[in-house]
């Protein structure tokens, strides 16, 4: 039997993580966990969260912030698969073999990229793909699953004077995903990246996420007020020396991949 190809790949937003002076950030992204958990078609599923994108020192900190969501919210069983465990060749097949949703958190896409690669773990979230699992997350998380991506990986390793940059991710799907295109500078990045790459621009606002399940697609969007924006997703590209930008359609109607990643 064939299995869907599932991907959901979340531009941004907060998920009620908690701030230094121990106030929460609001949980903005409902909408797409729970239609991340619908796709497995399980009520209960297993939730593995590969907080790769982080330091890892960080990642058992995101792995609470997301245990509180995924299982005291919706009742999913949740495990973890620390940056330092890849190279336990049978710890990741028991995981990943178990796991309904794979995600992965926001962070340094570069530096994920670079680990997968050279630990083989690129190879293992592909055939988990193929196999029917949810790969999904934010950010970081959803760069990762695209052929090419805008990245702020040189910010967050070097300070915010450094540039954003064009990343080689994994290439499940075609196209260069831009997150957070709803702050200063991506939609600039993007148009460059874009002058030396005959990809498709895909860019989220926070609270959008491009759902992508076999050869359809749709945008699960949220409450992004915190933003002060309505959430959104752009499609760009170069053609004949003009540069087009138009809205994604956001109804939640499954349209065909290729009209997205077609250019007109």
């Amino acid at each position: 039997m064939t299995m869907s190809r599932k991907i959901v790949a979340i531009g941004g937003g907060e998920n009620g993580r908690k701030r230094s002076d121990g106030t929460h950030y609001p949980y903005e992204l409902a909408n797409q966990d729970k239609e991340i958990i619908r796709l497995t078609g399980k009520e209960h599923p297993n939730f593995l969260l590969i907080a790769h994108a982080q330091p890892l020192e960080r990642q058992e900190s995101y792995f609470q912030v997301m245990v509180d969501i995924y299982g005291e919210m919706y009742g999913c069983s949740c495990k973890d698969l620390k940056s330092t465990e890849l190279t336990n060749t049978e710890l990741v097949k028991s995981l990943v073999d178990w796991a309904d949703i794979i995600f992965e958190g926001g962070g340094n896409t570069f530096d994920m990229i670079k680990l997968w690669k050279e630990t083989g773990f690129d190879k293992i979230l592909k055939q988990a793909w193929i196999d029917g699992k949810v790969m999904c997350g934010v950010s970081a998380g959803a760069n990762c699953w695209f052929k090419e991506c805008s990245s702020d990986s040189l910010k967050i390793k070097y300070g915010d004077d450094q540039p954003l940059i064009g990343v080689e991710c994994l290439g499940f799907v075609d196209g260069l995903f831009v997150p957070h295109c709803d702050e200063k500078d991506r939609l600039d990045n993007v148009k460059d990246l874009l002058k030396s790459s005959d990809q498709i621009g895909l860019s989220m606002s926070n609270c959008t996420a491009l759902e992508i399940v076999d050869d359809e697609y749709r945008l699960i969007t949220s409450d992004a007020s915190y933003h002060n924006i309505e959430a959104f997703g752009l499609k760009s590209y170069w053609k004949d020396g003009e540069y087009i930008e138009e809205y994604i359609d956001t109804s939640l109607d499954f349209k065909f991949l290729k009209d997205l990643l077609t250019k007109k």
